[in-house]
């Protein structure tokens, strides 16, 4: 049985634009093409295009994707998605508890009952995101801990007002429409990408899957476009165009 573009877009939720794109830079290829070229999947592609989902759902970029997916390959698809499953459903029990938290906060505040300071921040976990990031990039977490090891409170308070004040530069860019190649815009970008470069110095595509998972991210869309509507695909954008002109 086979499935055009358009039936995979509709069942994925994606568009058949990044179907195409999928198809063109080798991620996921159509199993095969019909009369007039539409292209055609099979029930192989439409697993890949699950694996494919769930790891942009967990903000990485497609350089990245396309490699952990040949990894999995190797080492078998199976214990991959169990090791994802396991995090999944860890990950729903944890925001199941924040929920809770919220609404005993909630009820607290409408005048019920004084909750424990420790149920206050039942649910937040901080270290995960740690964990989480020495998975997806164990070389660039061991440098970024080396360059800041002797950081005060003062650097790494004045590093994150740098990476504030270029968000609302690239916000307002966004809402007045001008084009990411501008000179305006890869100006800023290029004192974002020295930002970067003080945690760890990406290459080329390394920096375009950065800004492919400002927009695939939640948390990191949700901190962008906070600014300004769009923010996030605007920077990703322009993070794309300064690689090509500037990074090899």
């Amino acid at each position: 049985m086979s499935w055009t573009i358009t039936q995979v877009a509709r069942l994925s939720r994606i568009t058949p634009r990044t179907l195409r794109h999928y198809d063109a830079i080798g991620l996921l290829r159509p199993a095969g093409t019909a009369a007039g070229g539409v292209r055609l999947y099979e029930r192989e592609q439409l697993l890949r295009l699950q694996r494919i989902l769930l790891l942009r759902d967990l903000g990485l970029g497609l350089d990245a994707i396309a490699s952990v997916i040949d990894d999995q390959d190797r080492r078998g698809t199976r214990d991959v998605l169990d090791r994802h499953r396991t995090w999944l459903q860890a990950e729903s029990e944890r925001l199941a508890r924040l929920a809770r938290t919220v609404q005993r906060t909630i009820d607290e505040l409408s005048g019920g009952a004084e909750m424990d300071v420790a149920e206050l921040f039942e649910g937040f976990d901080a270290s995960r995101y740690e964990a989480e990031a020495q998975q997806r990039w164990p070389e660039g977490v061991a440098e970024s801990r080396r360059r800041t090891a002797d950081w005060s409170r003062d650097d790494f308070a004045g590093a994150a007002q740098r990476g504030v004040d270029l968000a609302r530069r690239f916000a307002t860019f966004a809402a007045e429409s001008v084009p990411v190649d501008d000179e305006r815009t890869q100006e800023a970008v290029a004192e974002h990408y020295e930002w970067v470069c003080l945690f760890w110095t990406p290459n080329a595509a390394a920096y375009r899957g950065l800004g492919e998972m400002y927009v695939a991210d939640e948390r990191f869309r949700q901190y962008y476009d906070k600014h300004g509507e769009g923010t996030a695909q605007y920077l990703a954008d322009a993070m794309a165009a300064y690689a090509a002109a500037n990074l090899a």
